[in-house]
């Protein structure tokens, strides 16, 4: 016996429908469409949000807010979090990636207050919250922020030549 001569066990299989293919086949004429209309035409699919001409959903109810281009989404880590580290270690977003407080090394990192911390730490992240600074410093850390950017106007003002007589 080899593959080629394995066949299906019987039943195991069913004939496929040959749809629109003469009244022997049961599916003759209109292949189950039903008749005329848009369902019973090639691509003839309505939109899932189409409601029939009914002014749909998405324009009944009203616009809300906007998606703002420049905001900026901080990864959290509070200070109970920190008690992970030893006194005297540093606090960066590697190390936060390395003990897997954090998921991404390419967002901003800020520290917020809630829970308690007992080691000294030298925290080097993008943000802290009032609390969490007061309750890192309490326990004689230290917190280094990154300065801060100084944004130049997009176009210099340039000195305006004096006509010529």
């Amino acid at each position: 016996m080899r593959i080629g001569q394995i066949k299906p066990a019987k039943g195991a299989t069913r004939d496929r429908k040959r749809r629109g293919l003469g009244p022997a086949s049961g599916l003759g004429g209109t292949a189950g469409r039903g008749h005329k209309g848009q369902r019973a035409r090639s691509g003839g699919k309505v939109a899932r949000w189409f409601e029939g001409g009914q002014m749909p959903i998405q324009r009944r109810l009203p616009k809300v807010g906007f998606r703002n281009p420049s905001r900026v989404e901080f990864q959290v880590v509070n200070v109970a979090a920190l008690s992970r580290f030893a006194k005297g270690e540093a606090v960066t977003r590697e190390s936060l990636l390395k003990k897997r407080l954090i998921d991404r090394s390419d967002l901003p990192v800020k520290v917020l207050g809630m829970g308690e911390i007992e080691a000294a730490l030298a925290v080097t992240v993008d943000a802290v919250s009032g609390s969490a600074r007061t309750k890192i410093e309490a326990a004689g850390g230290t917190i280094t922020l990154p300065t801060p950017r100084v944004y130049r106007p997009r176009h210099e003002k340039k000195e305006r030549k004096e006509s010529k007589g």
